[in-house]
């Protein structure tokens, strides 16, 4: 197979604070806790008595402010801060984030995780209309729409625009006198409200960003909210009552850090029920349990926990590969994956193994990963999925976008298993997991968006229907 090493990628991490005497520093290292969730790019823009600075580059963001005085120089008490990873928009300086917006009257720094469905249809209105676009990136099409409004207040102008835009957005704005937080109708991503001991506020895409400066979690942004936050405290104001709670499933399964809690559950806790319940709808017998690290080591705790099955350390990741590169020939694509993780040949030789991973897209790492197990020893390698198969594509901020990209909208899970290599091959099912996170919503969503396995989408597709409705004809196959 000549496809490229592919893994999924979610779009980005926002982080804000006011009131800090080091607000740029702080921002930058709740910025490094969120770098999971983006490394092609980093920016930070401050608010200085009213002057808002703003630096952003290509890289990770070690990288973007590797000169210390680029930091310095971002100075007040306020800030707010982006890690990028490009779904909508290419991977240009001009498509780093937070924007930084210089009117006649006002400065406003704007940031955005997500994606939204209907971009290209209001960037052409907003273009038809005489609007300039400086990026191809869909999140400066909020800060056109809040400038054609007619309202008076710049809040106002905000909550018009944010009824106007559609799809998955937490979206994170700096002015001169407030920072702002928005959350789109089913709060695909999660967004967090956090107190520093100064009585600093700070908002942040995970729990986990609160933690390492110290913050003291408040609550979560909900569905259809606006917070504002100023020198007076924060205040919640809502800008539609048509919401409903759809949480995107894969920010449990794969995208959070297990340290991070989203709407009351804990990450980590979700992941190792995954594996239990996995072990419960699909058990084996096996000597040891192995996890794909990093993402996949608590649902392989929970599944060898339930099963009895000892959980090992068959596999390692090297830390210092900081992400999986594209390479132009399969010899040098299989030596990436190598590089990226290595095979303990003295725990695995001669034992039959229960790999657990998280998901599988293409399925191509997935092979890599089975030979690299059997190139080790191992007697036999039994693959199990801490998530249903993936068949649908995302359009909410998830770099999937067509049904082409994905190997279980195509094959069968035993045509899957032969691809892979496996000796067996299982799948969690959607009810083990909603039953898994446990969110205490009603139907129809349970809280969760499982759009990328039953292609039930929580909102109408806009600008994508077309597209999508393209994809379910296609026919791909991943064999030779």
């Amino acid at each position: 197979m000549s496809y490229e090493v592919k893994s999924l990628n979610e779009e980005c991490g926002v982080f804000g604070v006011w009131g800090h005497q080091e607000a740029s520093s702080v921002t930058y290292f709740g910025l490094h806790s969120l770098q999971h969730r983006g490394q092609e790019g980093a920016g930070i823009v401050s608010n200085d008595q009213g002057k808002l600075l703003g630096h952003r580059d290509l890289g990770l963001l070690s990288e973007v402010f590797k000169d210390q005085r680029k930091l310095a120089a971002l100075s007040g008490q306020a800030a707010i801060g982006h890690v990028r990873y490009a779904t909508a928009g290419n991977g240009s300086v001009d498509n780093i984030q937070p924007f930084l917006f210089k009117f006649y009257d006002q400065s406003i720094g704007l940031a955005h995780n997500g994606n939204l469905t209907n971009a290209r249809s209001l960037r052409t209105s907003l273009e038809k209309d005489g609007a300039i676009f400086h990026s191809n990136s869909d999140t400066e099409i909020l800060m056109h729409l809040i400038r054609r409004s007619k309202k008076t207040t710049l809040l106002d102008r905000l909550k018009e625009a944010l009824n106007e835009v559609k799809g998955g957005f937490a979206y994170l704005l700096l002015t001169e006198d407030a920072m702002i937080a928005a959350l789109d109708p089913n709060g695909f991503r999660p967004l967090a409200i956090g107190q520093m001991k100064n009585g600093a506020y700070v908002i942040a895409s995970e729990t986990c960003a609160l933690e390492v400066i110290g913050a003291r979690f408040i609550r979560d942004v909900r569905p259809g909210e606006v917070v504002i936050i100023d020198d007076s405290g924060y205040t919640i104001d809502t800008y539609t009552t048509e919401t409903q709670l759809a949480i995107c499933s894969m920010e449990y399964i794969y995208f959070a850090r297990p340290d991070s809690n989203i709407a009351g559950v804990n990450v980590h806790t979700a992941r190792k029920n995954m594996g239990r319940n996995l072990a419960q709808e699909a058990p084996i017998d096996a000597d040891m349990v192995v996890g794909v690290p990093n993402s996949s080591l608590s649902a392989a705790s929970g599944y060898a926990e339930a099963s009895g099955i000892p959980y090992e350390i068959g596999l390692v990741k090297n830390q210092y590969i900081a992400r999986t590169f594209i390479q132009p020939t399969p010899a040098l694509r299989e030596q990436g994956v190598r590089m990226k993780l290595s095979a303990v040949r003295g725990v695995v030789k001669g034992k039959r193994i229960v790999m657990v991973d998280d998901s599988i897209v293409r399925g191509t790492t997935s092979r890599r990963i089975v030979r690299l197990l059997k190139e080790a020893g191992a007697k036999e390698v039994h693959v199990r999925i801490a998530s249903p198969p993936l068949k649908y594509p995302c359009f909410y901020g998830i770099d999937i976008q067509t049904r082409k990209e994905l190997i279980a909208a195509n094959h069968s899970i035993e045509e899957i298993r032969q691809c892979i290599e496996a000796d067996s091959l299982e799948f969690l099912s959607e009810d083990g997991l909603i039953q898994a996170i446990g969110l205490k919503e009603a139907a129809p969503y349970s809280g969760l968006c499982m759009a990328y396995f039953n292609g039930d989408y929580p909102t109408p597709l806009y600008d994508y229907e077309e597209k999508y409705r393209e994809s379910l004809k296609e026919k791909v196959s991943f064999f030779q």
